[in-house]
């Protein structure tokens, strides 16, 4: 009598039994889920079907640059990140199973957590093979039609909010074994969609009802209608037969996106926004204002100079005497008491008048202030006689990085990346930097 096994080396009639009752219950008691593939990081090639990588200029060993999309590459080597991901424009649909939960505390870590919003759905392996072509991974995007939100706190969105999940783990779901030792359900766990770099793709999609023009129809003010893959909307009641171009009844349209509207990221940048207005208001500039002090001027010894000299509130009771005089000329040599970190601004201690320029002037009195603007950052001089001694550096500047900040980040970013290649000592390439 043969020895009795459920389990064979190979998957037989009783496995494939199995395998399509299971299917069924799927078939009959699951929902649709609509899942956007993940294909891998973007071609980095000029037109992204290139074979000949070789033209391509990237010095940075861990940014590899890529012919074509794979799952199988990796982004970044040093992050491990796939940051610019490119997505099938086709929308698959497979039958998921997952179970509701309502708002629960986790208390078994420290803090405090909230696991409702972590979504565990589980598929039929065999079913996700012949239709998605491949399993479930990292990096999918899912979209579950029956979480819709169809009552949007914003009433001026056209459509219902979706509801997408991204793909954290995946493995055989342990419910999956059958009595044959095989598995046959395919687990995956997912957390909601954030409006990140990783995802444009998927949420690029207009939100706006997509109707399609005809010149046939008439469109009351504010329609809004797709021709071509560009979008107009109505200025005015349309009547028939008016064509798209006609600028008096129609203008082009750019609707708002899903990212735009489903994603708190548009109020996270108004609200970083008013902050910063904020801020710059209480903290205008690094350092401290030092330009309301007065600075007592010396006398060459170094012993304090009469303190009713000239300051710039001061007015002369005599028309005949100018500040060329020579008991006019005892300016203060430097900001004293008052110097600290970040505390250069460019201004003349008590106020005193300040030459601009790119040159030294000529033909100046004792104690005046120069401020060369081809210095970077500019400096302030004062004339002593018989040099041009430095004052301060203009160091006190806005604390938020503005345009010109930005475009030195990229410049003095441009030359690091050209310089490393050809320089071995990466202290020669922050010196040379710096001197840039």
């Amino acid at each position: 009598m043969p020895r009795l096994s459920l389990y064979r080396p190979n998957r037989t009639r009783d496995y494939q039994f199995l395998d399509r009752r299971i299917s069924e219950m799927y078939t009959v008691g699951g929902i649709d889920i609509f899942i956007h593939k993940f294909l891998g990081p973007k071609a980095t090639t000029p037109d992204g079907s290139s074979e000949d990588i070789s033209t391509l200029t990237n010095a940075d060993a861990t940014l590899p640059a890529y012919s074509q999309s794979s799952p199988l590459f990796i982004e970044d080597l040093l992050l491990l990140e796939n940051r610019d991901r490119a997505y099938d424009p086709d929308v698959y649909v497979m039958r998921g199973v997952y179970k509701h939960q309502d708002i629960d505390f986790d208390l078994t870590q420290f803090g405090l957590f909230l696991n409702n919003d972590t979504l565990f759905i589980t598929f039929h392996y065999n079913n996700m093979i012949d239709t998605f072509g491949r399993k479930l991974m990292n990096g999918d995007v899912l979209e579950v039609p029956n979480l819709k939100d169809y009552h949007p706190l914003n009433s001026a969105i056209p459509e219902p909010l979706p509801r997408y999940y991204v793909i954290q783990d995946a493995n055989f779901a342990s419910e999956g074994f059958s009595q044959t030792w095989y598995p046959h359900l395919w687990r995956i766990k997912a957390t909601p969609l954030v409006n990140a770099q990783e995802f444009q793709e998927v949420l690029k999609k207009p939100m706006v009802k997509d109707t399609a023009w005809d010149p046939g129809n008439y469109y009351p003010y504010g329609s809004i209608v797709n021709q071509g893959g560009s979008y107009y909307i109505a200025i005015k009641n349309t009547p028939a037969d008016i064509d798209i171009n006609n600028t008096e009844y129609w203008k082009p349209y750019t609707p708002l996106t899903e990212a735009d509207l489903m994603t708190t990221r548009p109020k996270d940048l108004e609200i970083n926004d008013a902050i910063l207005i904020q801020a710059e208001a209480d903290v205008p500039k690094s350092g401290y204002d030092t330009v309301k002090f007065y600075i007592l001027p010396t006398n060459p010894d170094g012993a304090p100079a009469d303190p009713t000299q000239y300051t710039a509130d001061y007015t002369f009771s005599d028309a005949s005497r100018t500040i060329s005089d020579t008991q006019d000329q005892l300016t203060p040599t430097g900001d004293g008491y008052t110097t600290g970190y970040l505390t250069g601004d460019g201004i003349a201690p008590n106020g005193l008048p300040v030459i601009p320029g790119v040159s030294f002037p000529q033909g100046v009195p004792l104690g005046t202030y120069c401020l060369r603007l081809d210095y970077y950052p500019h400096r302030l001089f004062r004339f002593d006689g018989a040099r041009w001694a430095k004052i301060e550096d203009v160091v006190r500047t806005q604390l938020t990085p503005g345009q010109k900040m930005k475009r030195y980040a990229v410049v003095l970013l441009t030359i690091r990346n050209r310089l490393t290649p050809m320089i071995a000592d990466q202290f020669q390439v922050d010196r040379v930097c710096r001197r840039h």
